[in-house]
């Protein structure tokens, strides 16, 4: 065999294994978060912890190779479809109602939002275009009457830091008890012109 084409097996190989180990690495981190031991996603992908290192660096270039697809590229798509939403009251409910969704069927987006590895300049991206949103939707449904008053961006950060506290470390809730609890949820920050939406 030539060293050209042994060069190319070569980089075949390590092209598959990147592809795998990213592979793994999603499926790991949508089940158990960002936080799961790379020797299960070393077991998944089929190759050694090493391989991991040697493909991205560790565990924070694992992660910054599969953020995008894993956690900003549905956390955006809820943004977008929030600020498309012509009705404030319902613009805000659907945001709300979708971002608890995301948290409860994607643990890594709770890392994300607990900022669990701040060394990683993708995932504190991603903390950074979220806050914006935060911020933006909250200050135009505020403005049309469709929250209380005295209700805040950074309350609604720290109710989402909460719940991603409690769905790390405490007991799961079953799905019902969850979207009931977000109906409270809603129903506690509503503001008198929520029903309109604001018009």
């Amino acid at each position: 065999m030539s060293a050209v084409s042994s060069g190319s097996r070569l980089r075949a190989d390590a092209r598959r294994n990147s592809e795998q180990i990213r592979f793994a690495a999603i499926g790991a981190f949508q089940g158990q978060g960002l936080t799961v031991p790379l020797e299960e996603v070393a077991k998944a992908a089929g190759v050694s912890k090493a391989t991991i290192f040697n493909r991205f660096g560790g565990r924070i270039g694992l992660i910054e190779a599969v953020i995008e697809e894993l956690v900003a590229s549905e956390l955006f798509a809820v943004i977008d479809r929030a600020r498309a939403i012509a009705d404030v009251g319902d613009r805000i409910t659907y945001y709300l109602t979708a971002l608890r969704d995301l948290q409860y069927r994607q643990p890594a987006f709770n890392d994300v939002l607990l900022q669990t590895y701040p060394h990683s300049q993708q995932l504190m991206e991603i903390c950074r275009v979220g806050s914006e949103a935060n911020d933006e939707l909250i200050a135009a449904a505020q403005a049309f009457g469709a929250l209380r008053p005295e209700f805040t961006a950074g309350d609604l950060h720290a109710l989402v830091v909460d719940n991603a506290l409690a769905l790390k470390y405490g007991k799961r809730p079953s799905r019902d008890d969850y979207d009931r609890r977000t109906m409270y949820l809603l129903d506690g920050i509503r503001g008198p012109s929520s029903g309109s939406g604001g018009r």
